[in-house]
């Protein structure tokens, strides 16, 4: 069924290999794409399994990307002389009025 398929990208941003070639901002957009067309319910079954498998890949692969980038931050501030500390991103941006308002377990964006 992959005839059925609504656009070339998600046939690009499924294979393995190609998938790391895409950018952050792509990848991320194409899973938003997914997440969009799975709310929708319009896919049959056999697409929305194929969507949410690519999905998942996807988010393995950001998530992964963001830890990698959190690692690289830590090293930098080591080398100049300051010790990592992790916080919520909410404390750098002065934004903790999130928190407050039952925003617990939701994306800042």
């Amino acid at each position: 069924m992959p005839a059925n398929r609504k656009s070339p990208a998600a046939a690009t941003a499924s294979s393995s290999p190609e998938e790391g070639a895409v950018s952050f901002e792509q990848a991320l957009e194409r899973l938003e794409t997914i997440v969009s067309e799975l709310e929708a319910g319009s896919l049959s079954l056999e697409d929305s399994i194929a969507r949410y498998e690519e999905g998942v890949r996807l988010s393995r692969r950001l998530t992964e990307t963001l830890d990698q980038a959190e690692k690289r931050i830590e090293r930098l501030e080591q080398v100049a002389g300051k010790t990592p500390v992790a916080r919520p991103l909410e404390d750098d941006l002065g934004q903790n009025e999130h928190a407050a308002e039952g925003g617990e377990g939701e994306l800042p964006f």
